[in-house]
């Protein structure tokens, strides 16, 4: 039987099933029972004080079914906040969506959709103190996936998303999780034009020279399935409109409101039917309206959904590290491109800074904000990213033993063996997804380097213990994902504040030691607020307190 489209909160399921269990309903028994009654009343005018009991016991019973089933409808009731494990399957059933059929054109339940990393390790009862305060879990302090869009936005999508006269389409750009943030927006852009949205278009970008196609990365039937109640997903234009002349935008301002959207764009495509974006990164506003908020968390975490083959081969990497015991992962951003972008010396001699200065004296676009600084004032001010080292030595002092797994994400270091020395010599057991990997298992992906991200994502969500080493999309969409299913330990450097203590060579280890805890004691993944200020965070890397609820209680003011 179809369940009905997305009315209540995706989170509620139907009561229906639970009778199907039962052989007689509850009112057909009682009808029976008076209809029993009542004959032998015809037929029999004695005891009547008996007959009186029977009345009051019936009427008792069908007191206390009608209570029961009160019972039943208070437990699907949308107010609630769903319990933790109603909205994420169990680790013991990872991937959770394995039984989900991509010929199934249901709705998805958002309680089966969520991507799921493996389970935490437990605490091993041989670990120092110091070893198991590093791999222990932060308190999530109740909070949960909380995706109850309002009465408001609920009847507005039953026009949205049948929607067959106004189509949008959208070109990302960039990495992988760059693509993933653009993907997420062009979904909200869809939603406040109430257009329908074509499967986004992945442009290749001059850096990863990546010729994938969304199909190849995400899976197209799982995104259009989920969003089916929010915003119409078609794989291309009908033949109506392939003759229209579309709207092309190529470039938008920075922080744009939904007002702005609708009264830049919306008479246009009223009139043409179809509107073409281009460069919407970083464009839309991070603060929204809340349902275009939670809808920004629902695509992020529910909608895209890496393709079966790409899924199911990083879910093999992370459990051939993880059944050996808890495992750090690290992003070390430590290319090229990113000494180049950052504007930072890479820490390697004078011959591998001269090179990245000639390509950024070459390529001063690819310079990337505050132009007017210098190297040492960038460094100064923990814009630069972690080198090896001194990822080594924040980890080592927060408690990570030195046996300790290490999955290495992220690109080729510029410098090669030299840049990740430093690393090496405190933790030797570092491990890449080409070392994980069997004879054969990484060859469909060798030139495509959004499998490859798509791999390293799938593999750091399941770690024990997660660290980037500069900020950047894949970092905050890690951490917002790690948040949303269950507050896993994320540790986000001080870049600003370690500055001082790893050049300052006067103090000692062990106070090196209790600095960098003590500075790094609310950053470990812990339930962080997002800001609303001027320089907001984005709500994909802060889920609380718009995508995720406490204790229960719907309401933001009382969460």
């Amino acid at each position: 039987m179809a369940r009905p489209r997305n009315i209540k909160s995706s989170f509620i399921k139907t009561p229906y099933p639970f009778f199907t269990f039962l052989p007689v309903s509850p009112f057909t028994s009682l009808l029976n029972k008076f209809h029993s009654l009542r004959i032998h009343m015809l037929y029999s005018s004695s005891r009547p004080r008996s007959y009186l009991f029977v009345i009051f016991l019936l009427i008792l019973l069908s007191l206390l079914g009608l209570s029961l089933l009160r019972l039943v409808s208070v437990s699907q009731n949308p107010s609630q906040c769903p319990s933790f494990l109603t909205l994420l399957s169990p680790p013991t059933s990872h991937p959770p969506f394995a039984s989900l059929s991509s010929k199934n054109h249901e709705p998805v339940a958002l309680s089966r959709s969520a991507t799921m990393p493996l389970p935490a390790h437990p605490v091993s009862g041989n670990a120092t103190a110091e070893e198991a305060e590093f791999w222990a879990q932060p308190d999530g302090e109740g909070y949960r996936p909380c995706l109850d869009f309002t009465i408001q936005y609920r009847k507005a999508s039953a026009k949205i998303s049948k929607e067959k006269q106004k189509f949008l389409v959208v070109v990302v750009v960039g990495g992988l999780n760059q693509q993933r943030k653009q993907i997420i927006d062009a979904v909200v852009i869809a939603r406040i034009l109430e257009a329908a949205l074509i499967v986004p278009v992945l442009a290749v970008d001059q850096v990863w020279k990546d010729e994938s196609e969304f199909s190849e990365i995400f899976d197209v039937d799982h995104f259009k399935r989920t969003l089916q109640g929010d915003v119409r997903v078609v794989s291309s234009l009908p033949s109506t409109h392939l003759a229209s002349k579309p709207i092309f935008n190529p470039q938008m301002p920075d922080n744009v409101s939904p007002l702005w959207i609708r009264t830049k764009f919306l008479k246009e495509l009223n009139r043409g039917g179809v509107l073409i974006l281009g460069g919407i990164f970083s464009k839309l506003s991070k603060n929204l309206p809340l349902d275009l908020q939670k809808l920004r968390c629902k695509v992020a975490f529910h909608a895209l959904r890496f393709v079966s083959p790409i899924q199911e081969l990083g879910n093999k990497f992370a459990r051939r590290l993880w059944i050996k015991g808890p495992y750090i992962a690290l992003h070390l951003r430590l290319e090229k491109d990113v000494w180049v972008r950052s504007g930072c010396l890479t820490g390697l001699g004078p011959k591998h800074d001269d090179t990245i200065r000639k390509i950024r004296k070459s390529q001063p676009q690819l310079l990337t904000d505050r132009l007017n600084m210098t190297n040492t004032q960038r460094r100064l001010a923990g814009l630069c990213p972690l080198n090896a080292l001194q990822v080594a030595r924040l980890i080592k002092a927060l408690g990570a033993p030195r046996t300790a797994q290490v999955y290495r994400a992220g690109g080729e270091p510029f410098g090669g063996t030299q840049a990740l020395q430093g690393l090496v010599e405190e933790f030797p057991n570092i491990v890449t997804k080409e070392m994980l990997a069997r004879e054969g298992e990484l060859s469909p992906y060798i030139n495509q380097s959004s499998a490859m991200a798509a791999l390293d994502y799938i593999i750091s969500l399941s770690s024990d213990v997660f660290l980037p080493s500069h900020g950047g999309n894949m970092g905050s969409a890690i951490q917002g994902h790690r948040a949303y299913v269950g507050h896993r330990k994320f540790v986000k450097p001080n870049h600003r504040g370690m500055v001082g203590l790893f050049e300052d060579t006067s103090i000692s280890e062990a106070e090196f030691r209790s600095i960098v805890k003590k500075m790094h004691r609310r950053y470990q993944g812990q339930p962080e607020k997002r800001t609303t200020k001027r320089n907001s965070s984005d709500v994909i890397a802060y889920p609380v307190p718009e995508c995720m609820c406490r204790h229960g209680i719907r309401s933001l003011q009382r969460s």
